[in-house]
């Protein structure tokens, strides 16, 4: 059996949704997901003290750092060593979003037995799949990543067929609010499966700066707040601090579980999204509730004409 060590969160939960947790032997401290692999060694801690920071705050603090050419992350390379990992998974999309590059690299190369590394950079859809098929082939359950691939497949496609006919909602899809940052890379094609339409959004590219300016002039009737690497309760405390711009309906959501990660909840991402901007036509399937309606009409009043 391996011996696993994951720097990436969406590494982790497709790992344990192929049935090869009990291979992970060490975690990012921003793994958590699902619940048991908390009780993981954690390799790596962040090199900044965020906690309690606003966005903007995070904002100008994680900007200054980088520009000294340093990592936002520390490697504890000595537990590194003695977890002794056959596999690593890492990515090289994002500084802000997990351990990668030089310092990650560094500590990699000083190992008595460098493992294999597996860098997971996915910008859409199509890329996600291929990220599921590589730690299938990785842990030796190719049958259980197809398989995973196939349902997801199937959850969107019922999505799909849901909303084939009806007009796309215009949407705003804020990653950041201070400043402002669009959808980026896998999210506007969540946003379009769902039936939706954001402007501002850059598929399969990076998330970019915008201004409030641009929210109005592209007149969303419906904005989702998903702060990357917000949970529920931060994303409300958010939205419940953006300025009155447009009458659109404002959403926080669950960024952390749904949209900040490429991994297998994105399909239930989609979901969510199809039953805020259709809730006529996809009701929500599941139990658990991960947003909440800050401000504005529910999209299915608006349309329908039932009173407030």
């Amino acid at each position: 059996m391996a011996r696993i060590v994951s720097f990436l969160p969406a590494a982790t939960e497709i790992t344990c949704a192929l049935g090869a947790g009990a291979e992970l032997v060490g975690r990012s401290h921003e793994c958590d997901y699902p619940p048991e692999v908390r009780d993981l060694p954690v390799v790596s801690r962040p090199a900044l003290a965020l906690e309690g920071l606003s966005q903007k705050e995070i904002d100008r603090a994680v900007a200054a750092h980088l520009a000294t050419g340093e990592s936002l992350y520390e490697v504890d390379e000595k537990l590194l060593d003695e977890l002794k990992p056959d596999i690593v998974f890492t990515q090289d999309l994002c500084q802000v979003c997990a351990p990668s590059g030089n310092e990650l690299g560094r500590a990699l190369r000083e190992l008595p037995n460098p493992p294999q590394v597996l860098s997971l950079t996915p910008r859409n859809f199509a890329e996600i799949e291929e990220n599921i098929l590589a730690i299938g082939n990785a842990t030796g359950r190719e049958a259980a990543a197809q398989q995973l691939i196939d349902d997801n497949r199937a959850r969107l496609a019922r999505v799909r067929e849901a909303v084939v006919n009806a007009t796309r909602r215009p949407v705003t899809f804020l990653e950041w609010t201070e400043p402002l940052f669009c959808a980026g890379h896998w999210v506007p094609e969540m946003i379009t499966t769902a039936g939706g339409d954001d402007p501002l959004g850059q598929l399969a590219a990076d998330s970019r700066r915008i201004t409030w300016d641009d929210v109005a002039a592209s007149d969303p009737e419906i904005v989702i707040v998903a702060p990357c690497g917000y949970g529920l309760q931060e994303a409300i405390a958010v939205a419940n601090r953006l300025p009155h711009i447009t009458d659109a309906a404002v959403y926080a959501v669950d960024a952390n579980a749904y949209f900040a990660r490429p991994g297998p909840r994105v399909a239930e991402g989609v979901e969510l999204l199809a039953h805020l901007f259709h809730p006529e036509l996809f009701p929500w399937p599941h139990a658990h509730q991960p947003w909440s309606m800050t401000r504005g009409v529910p999209a299915g009043d608006r349309y329908s004409g039932r009173p407030q």
